[in-house]
């Protein structure tokens, strides 16, 4: 029997490039934002509060990051899962701790295994979503 195990996880350089590619769509749309790359165990890789982004951003987009890798869906999945599931969805909400369950968190997949996580915050979700996307895109996730 084994007792350890192999794990992937995202790199420094890999986050700082998913990070370089989200400012950079951040500033196209011209919405400063949060953005937070966290690595499989929800542990903050990379992070950066664009000039201007809203102060209560930092904990969204680092939340929006952690929930996406928690649970190895994008945070706008969560609204479909629960939405016609009162129990599910009173429980998620206030007893799963940093949970966001509206758009503008991803997680990054490599090879079929989560790897780590985006998240984005400062605008509407449609457009935290939009420059999350555009971080994935940086690294083929």
């Amino acid at each position: 029997m084994a007792t350890t195990v192999t794990k992937r996880t995202i790199s420094t350089t890999a986050a700082a490039k998913m990070l370089r590619a989200a400012e950079a769509k951040a500033k196209e749309i011209g919405v400063p934002m949060c953005i937070a790359v966290c690595d499989d165990g929800g542990n903050l890789k990379a992070f950066s509060r664009m000039d201007g982004a809203a102060l209560l951003s930092i904990q969204v987009s680092q939340d929006k990051a952690y929930s996406a890798v928690g649970f190895g869906m994008p945070t706008e999945a969560w609204h479909g899962f629960i939405k016609d599931d009162g129990p599910l969805a009173m429980g998620a909400v206030g007893g799963i701790d940093r949970l966001v369950i509206f758009g503008g968190g991803y997680p990054i997949n490599a090879n079929g295994q989560v790897v780590g996580a985006i998240g984005v915050s400062g605008g509407h979700y449609t457009q935290d979503m939009e420059v999350a996307q555009a971080g994935l895109a940086a690294v083929g996730g």
